[in-house]
């Protein structure tokens, strides 16, 4: 709630009674702090060189995500196409799932990233 409070202020995020009455029957995270979480678990788990640079992608959120709820993140490299003309970097096509402790797919999202390659020596 304290995220949704600062960055998404709608009542199914902030106010457990009003949620009850909305679409999602109840409270529910805001998808952009699924999607943070997401990130933030991304980043920690496959340490690119030079960092994650993001130039676009596609992202779905599938049923909302709980306040109980425990997530994790299954990621997989759908595509790599290297530079012709930057040889030190290329393109990655990620898709990774977000999941709950009971591993029901909250969010869906396919990220088009620039990736450097690891200098060697």
């Amino acid at each position: 709630m304290a995220f949704a409070s600062q960055f998404d202020p709608q009542p199914f995020h902030t106010d457990p009674e009003a949620a009850k009455q909305s679409f999602f029957q109840g409270l529910a995270a805001s998808g952009w702090h699924t999607m943070s979480i997401t990130m933030r678990l991304i980043v920690e788990s496959v340490p690119f060189a030079g960092g994650i640079v993001g130039a676009g992608g596609e992202l779905s959120w599938r049923r909302p995500t709980r306040p109980d709820d425990v997530l994790y993140v299954r990621s997989k490299v759908v595509e790599i196409i290297p530079s012709r003309s930057k040889p030190d970097r290329g393109i990655v096509m990620v898709q990774s799932l977000t999941l709950n402790q009971r591993d029901e797919v909250l969010q869906d999202s396919t990220a088009k990233l620039v990736l450097f390659r690891k200098q060697v020596g």
